[in-house]
């Protein structure tokens, strides 16, 4: 650098003295636990050299407005996302952070930005969490404030951390599960939109087509009512699948409104995975199957993320896949009736 520019030093000559961003500095200013010893050393060589000095009254615009973090969900109907948060606060509250939660779809229909609304209030960080599209404005947020992306996989940005679970892992984890159990006439209700639903979609055919059986794919959403609406055409066919693996846990649970309706057993003649693990599957009367994406941990993984970009906001963007398991629960047993091995191969 050449030099400071004319008159008294500002927190942006630091900033470019030190080689950081203004938002790290502002952090050293407030003896922030969250900056690398490195950086913190380069940022008060730089305020030494500079001779900087704070305005008093502007730091303290900055105290008011550091430490909150906006947390961005795609659908607050998913409950996957209760956990998930939990795992994020937990590590937000240990780092002297709170959490700013809004949602995307609640945003959109109201009229306004809910990104622009936590950019006014100069959030220290962004986690975006859920399958969202990559959007002009989420770009331009994520290259002004740090971010970490929490589940989705539709991102792609430089300097952003990706936490999320290992989807098609999960995916083929439960079809595994039902053909071991003996299931050949396996469905798949499948998510209508993202590259995690894509993924999960992708481990059921593949592991299909492992097993020389036939994939079956119905094309629902990520709801209760759109699993209703595909497990009621699925299991109205003449050749019924014996067996459904939902995208999630909220479209399982409607395929398994559509058995009860329709007069089937579970797990007799019906067999149902979901994925999440939520605390829907969990409850008695539903019981369901479900591969668990790991909420919590997930979660904590991600505020960790933030905690680290934060710090370190010139740091490359990495990725985190967390490994699922599977949790057997009553909606998934044997068939009935078995076909032999080789009844529904292609």
């Amino acid at each position: 650098m050449a030099g400071k520019r004319p008159g008294r030093a500002t927190i942006v000559d630091v900033a470019l003295q030190a080689g950081v961003s203004k938002s790290l500095v502002s952090l050293v200013l407030n003896d922030s636990p969250l900056v690398r010893p490195d950086k913190r050393e380069a940022v008060l060589t730089a305020i030494e050299a500079l001779d900087y000095r704070p305005n008093t009254a502007a730091r303290a615009l900055v105290q008011v407005r550091t430490r909150a973090v906006g947390v961005i969900l795609d659908d607050l109907r998913n409950p996957w996302f209760l956990e998930s948060l939990r795992g994020v606060n937990e590590v937000l509250a240990e780092n002297g952070l709170h959490m700013l939660l809004g949602e995307q779809r609640l945003g959109k229909a109201g009229g306004q930005s809910i990104v622009s609304t936590f950019l006014d209030r100069n959030v220290d960080g962004l986690i975006l969490a859920g399958s969202m599209p990559q959007t002009a404005d989420l770009e331009d947020a994520a290259r002004k404030v740090p971010t970490v992306v929490l589940s989705s996989r539709n991102f792609s940005l430089p300097g952003v951390d990706v936490v999320a679970n290992d989807d098609e892992a999960g995916g083929r984890m439960a079809v595994e599960h039902l053909i071991a159990l003996g299931h050949r006439r396996i469905a798949h209700v499948a998510g209508d939109s993202g590259r995690v639903a894509r993924l999960r979609e992708e481990g059921y055919r593949s592991t299909m087509r492992a097993h020389g059986l036939r994939p079956a794919v119905t094309r629902s959403g990520n709801t209760e009512e759109q699993g209703h609406a595909s497990g009621m055409r699925l299991l109205r066919q003449a050749d019924r699948p014996t067996a459904v693996f939902a995208v999630n846990d909220l479209a399982a649970v409607g395929v398994l409104d559509a058995a009860f309706e329709l007069g089937l057993s579970i797990p007799g003649q019906l067999s149902v995975v979901g994925y999440d693990n939520s605390f829907l599957a969990g409850i008695g009367h539903i019981n369901l199957t479900s591969v668990d994406a790991a909420g919590f941990g997930t979660g904590v993984a991600a505020g960790e993320a933030l905690v680290r970009r934060i710090a370190s906001p010139e740091a490359p963007g990495t990725e985190t896949l967390l490994a699922p398991e599977l949790v057997v629960r009553r909606s998934s047993a044997a068939p009935e009736d078995p076909e032999p091995a080789g009844a529904s191969a292609r």
